[in-house]
């Protein structure tokens, strides 16, 4: 909570083009990110997102070989790639939802649908929704994509650590099989360290067995940046 107040903060400081980047919220009072305004702003957003990337993003941009999108475009280009995943992937019990304030996707596999209990192997019905995600990723090829494992509080944390980590690698060797840039893809666990609800419940546990998909849209600015750091 306190990196997102941090990051509505930083940007909400930035003087945009003609309008503000950071609205009200009528039903809080509190300010948030509008992403309609930040077309002007994308280099600064851009900046903050992808550093906090798995790795960092300049050598993944370079070795991508992104283009990138134009700062105006941001907004529109991820809404439009939200509303096709989330069509792609109704009734499979994947949540798709903007995240950073609007900035960034989040594709939330429940681990239940995704891999059997222990196990690291892919079920085989659902390979087919993760088609539909690699060809998301493809026709929108201008992002970086973290993919991070998380698990229960059952077990050791070694063993749950390295689960989590298996379970990521797993899903992101599947994209770039299916033809996603390896250079855009990296993977990481966090075991159990990051739960969205009490692990005292089955239910709980089950939100927390997840693999989770950020995806970071890299701006032309953010290509220019890296092109002249290398």
């Amino acid at each position: 909570m306190k990196v997102r107040r941090v990051l509505v903060a930083s940007l909400c400081a930035v003087s945009l083009v003609g309008t503000s980047a950071c609205v009200t919220d009528p039903n809080t009072g509190h300010k948030k990110v509008s992403r309609t305004a930040i077309g002007a702003g994308a280099g600064v957003v851009g900046g903050i997102l992808l550093g906090g990337l798995i790795g960092g993003g300049t050598g993944r941009i370079i070795g991508a070989g992104i283009g990138g999108i134009a700062g105006a475009a941001v907004g529109y280009t991820m809404d439009k790639q939200i509303r096709e995943l989330k069509e792609k992937t109704a009734g499979t019990g994947v949540d798709v939802t903007p995240v950073d304030n609007g900035q960034a996707i989040l594709v939330n596999l429940p681990g239940g649908v995704t891999f059997d209990t222990n196990s690291t192997l892919l079920k085989p019905g659902f390979t087919t929704t993760l088609d539909q995600i690699a060809e998301s990723l493809n026709k929108y090829p201008n992002s970086l994509v973290d993919v991070y494992g998380h698990t229960d509080a059952v077990g050791s944390d070694s063993y749950n650590q390295t689960l989590s980590e298996n379970r990521a690698r797993v899903v992101a060797d599947y994209f770039i099989s299916r033809g996603v840039t390896p250079a855009r893809i990296r993977s990481t666990g966090f075991g159990k360290t990051q739960p969205i609800a009490s692990n005292d419940t089955p239910e709980g546990r089950a939100a927390n067995r997840r693999v989770e998909i950020k995806i970071v849209p890299v701006t032309q600015d953010d290509v220019a940046r890296a092109k002249g750091s290398n």
